[in-house]
């Protein structure tokens, strides 16, 4: 989530999916040995570097998260967007969502079918997992690895934050 105060740029999603794809690998073994090696200082590394990272992102003129992924939907979230919708629960899951085999309620849709003109048309009622989106304060960091690893291939900000870390720890750690 963007820091108050945030410069708007444009974000040019041709040129990170370009760089995504190609720097993929390294990214995801990076992520995948710190699964082993744990910089001792990584929460502040982490939080350090993460600030850097809102500087050259601008969600709000990206989405991709939007238009690529879709978020869990937890009990409570259907109930408070259903009730801002004013339909009812079941009639939302109905039109919205489907249950994966983990049992976990997802968009039936991607783009999300709330996506407007590449804002969120729900964002005072959005999904948890969407408002804590792109999970880069998530503690122990490394156990959220997976999570990363999924997202640098969607996220800007994520991959920005691990290809930093990277150049980083690999530059100034012991690995």
């Amino acid at each position: 989530m963007q820091p108050m105060g945030y410069i708007y740029r444009y974000m040019d999603l041709a040129n990170f999916k370009d760089k995504a794809r190609r720097k993929k690998k390294p990214l995801i073994e990076f992520l995948q040995k710190l699964d082993d090696i744990v910089p001792h200082d990584m929460h502040e590394l982490v939080a350090k570097v993460d600030a850097t990272v809102w500087q050259d992102t601008n969600c709000t003129s990206c989405a991709n998260c939007c238009k690529t992924m879709t978020p869990t939907f937890t009990n409570a979230d259907i109930k408070r967007i259903s009730a801002h919708l004013t339909m009812t629960t079941a009639t939302f899951k109905e039109k919205w969502l489907k249950k994966e085999e983990t049992g976990e309620w997802v968009n039936t849709t991607q783009p999300c079918q709330f996506l407007v003109d590449d804002k969120c048309s729900i964002y005072e009622v959005r999904p948890a997992d969407c408002a804590e989106f792109p999970h880069h304060d998530k503690k122990p960091f490394d156990a959220y690895n997976e999570t990363f690893i999924n997202n640098v291939m969607h996220c800007p900000a994520t991959f920005t934050l691990v290809d930093r870390l990277k150049k980083i720890v690999e530059r100034d750690y012991e690995w």
